[in-house]
């Protein structure tokens, strides 16, 4: 199953901007230490890489 990625929120969304919120709730992100699985493709990327100061990307 390398064509999904294991995604975990470690960092509070409080203070940051529209944006970043809005691409973590995308994500399906919502509280601390919540987690998901996504597909690895091109949308996604760009969604991690919009916040990944807040995440933390495993392979799933």
């Amino acid at each position: 199953m390398a064509d999904q990625v294991k995604i975990t929120l470690v960092k509070s969304l409080v203070g940051r901007t529209e944006k970043q919120i809005a691409t973590a709730h995308s994500l399906g992100l919502r509280k601390i230490r919540s987690t998901t699985v996504q597909p690895n493709n091109e949308q996604t990327k760009g969604k991690i890489f919009k916040i990944s100061h807040l995440i933390e990307v495993t392979e799933a």
